[in-house]
């Protein structure tokens, strides 16, 4: 589940109560770690374990209401228990807050068994794998903190980082999991077409995962104001760019853009017009190895004021070129809004 707004206001109250100055969202996802003991200390080191400890538990039931099941997650446990998959569930959370979200959500009878309150993983690991008699070759830890992969590691078990949670793809990628993927959804998918031995081994040589280049599409919509949509996505380094995705078998490519534009904000694309094909081939930013055919487009759209983004974008802004361009933009998008502010003659 996500839970990081609710932990990250809970926080703030304990820094409220300490006198010191609350966190922005951002700051916070950059700075707390598991075990979160250290965190605090850096921050509060005037107060005690219990007096936070105290403070924190007696306002996060003012706010668990904020904590809601990760996109996907529902589907990949379901998705376990249909092909006998065992799930542990391996997790810091108190047992009252356990039981209250899953009486909720019902995702405890998901679980083959549950640790809770756990406040280092590392410590704990090589017990839960002998509690569940789970052979390292065979298990896999999928977590979205630093902490979760340096758990793995310690326990000697696959490690597979998602992009839902506390960590940006820089501080995954520091503690080298053997698999990095968006969402859990992606994470079944991957299990549903057999490539998760080539995955987490990294031999891609045989194993029927296509290497050939992923004919994709993407681009700029504009309002009336003639601003642009920008998107920020985690699996783009929380760098900021356009929607836009794969084209899907029978598809033009001009009909893969406007599908992908409803699907990622809701809007209505109009008066589509081809800008410029970009080569990207395993992009840095990207969360990872990837080599995309790009077809790049602008459209205008009807209905600006309904933009509603899905899961795969974290925040949007409308914004004139020049302002989009002082942006920490991905390379593809970066590439598009300078074409087109030269061809408009617009200084960058």
């Amino acid at each position: 589940m996500d839970d990081l707004p609710a932990v990250w206001l809970a926080s703030n109250r304990v820094f409220e109560n300490a006198g010191v100055e609350p966190m922005t969202l951002e700051a916070f996802r950059a700075e707390f770690e598991l075990p979160y003991k250290p965190f605090y200390d850096r921050y509060t080191p005037h107060i005690s374990d219990e007096q936070r400890e105290a403070w924190f538990h007696e306002h996060f039931p003012e706010v668990i209401h904020l904590v809601e099941d990760l996109p996907h997650a529902r589907g990949f446990l379901e998705f376990c228990r249909r092909e006998e998959i065992r799930v542990v569930l391996f997790s810091a959370i108190p047992r009252d807050q356990f039981d209250f979200l899953t009486e909720r959500n019902g995702f405890n009878e998901f679980f083959h068994g549950h640790e809770l309150a756990v406040k280092d993983k590392r410590e704990r690991i090589h017990d839960l794998l002998e509690r569940y008699e789970l052979d390292p070759e065979e298990t896999m830890f999928v977590g979205d903190m630093r902490h979760d992969l340096d758990a793995a590691k310690h326990g000697g078990v696959f490690a597979c980082a998602t992009l839902t949670g506390y960590n940006t793809l820089t501080q995954l990628r520091a503690g080298e999991p053997h698999l990095i993927v968006e969402h859990l959804g992606e994470l079944r998918d991957i299990f549903e077409r057999g490539e998760l031995k080539a995955r987490l081994t990294g031999d891609e040589s045989n194993e029927g995962i296509a290497r050939a280049p992923v004919a994709t599409v993407g681009g700029l919509i504009f309002n009336d104001a003639g601003e642009a949509l920008l998107l920020r996505t985690d699996k783009w380094s929380g760098l900021w760019g356009m929607p836009g995705g794969k084209i899907k078998y029978g598809e033009t490519a001009e009909q893969a853009f406007i599908r992908e534009v409803k699907e990622e904000t809701n809007l209505e694309a109009a008066d589509v017009k081809f800008e410029l094909f970009l080569d990207c081939i395993e992009p840095e930013e990207f969360y990872r190895k990837a080599h995309f055919v790009l077809l790049n487009y602008t459209c205008g759209c009807r209905n600006a004021a309904e933009t509603r983004l899905n899961d795969e974008a974290q925040e949007f802004q409308w914004l004139s070129l020049e302002a989009a361009l002082k942006l920490p933009l991905n390379g593809p998008s970066e590439r598009l809004i300078q074409a087109i502010a030269e061809e408009r003659r617009i200084s960058i």
